[in-house]
């Protein structure tokens, strides 16, 4: 499903950048701030973000091609580091996971391997629990009050009730984000994977 959605979202941005050639004047300078506004409140530069969107799709595709059945891997990029959450049929899948990864072009700067050895996937309810984690973490950033603070900064993925926390924020920032995470009832972990925006 996260997939999928990768797929939609650069499927939008392709689908402005086309219209927008397409379109002259005032409708092409409207479309345009739309597309520029969403981008700006993200400390990624435009072209990074792409370089996540394709990362997090190459990698998917070659862990499909290349990995035997019977593994549910989960890939995450933020700044062009790579998390990869789920399940690996054995140590050595897992360790081949992370090698196909720093294969993959644009070049990855760092691995997070967080797969677990385990078979088989997570049941249905674990997974629904898991998306009900990530939305309550979601909504509970909309309750931190820093100046120039954006949750949206904030990319959280949850795996077996263990919230992992990407994204370029101030250190304050990062304190206020996992100490309002781990309140939330449910979650067992929270992993912090930010870098330190200056």
């Amino acid at each position: 499903m996260k997939e999928l959605w990768h797929f939609r979202l650069l499927a939008y941005y392709v689908l402005i950048s086309t219209t927008l050639f397409n379109l002259s004047g005032c409708a092409a300078i409207l479309l345009g701030s739309v597309a520029i506004g969403t981008m700006a409140h993200d400390r990624r530069t435009a072209g990074t973000i792409m370089d996540d969107q394709t990362i997090e799709f190459k990698v998917h595709k070659a862990l499909n091609h290349q990995l035997p059945p019977g593994n549910w891997i989960d890939t995450t990029s933020y700044n062009s580091k790579v998390l990869l959450t789920g399940t690996a049929a054995s140590e050595l899948i897992k360790q081949g996971a992370g090698s196909i990864v720093f294969n993959i072009t644009p070049p990855v700067r760092e691995l997070y391997n967080e797969l677990v050895v385990r078979s088989p996937k997570l049941s249905f309810s674990a997974q629904g629990l898991d998306s009900l984690l990530t939305a309550k973490v979601k909504a509970a950033l909309l309750k931190i009050r820093i100046q120039d603070f954006d949750p949206s900064r904030v990319k959280v993925v949850t795996e077996n009730r263990t919230v992992y926390l990407m994204g370029l924020i101030r250190k304050e920032e990062a304190d206020a984000v996992v100490d309002i995470a781990s309140q939330i009832s449910g979650i067992h972990r929270v992993v912090t994977l930010f870098e330190n925006f200056n």
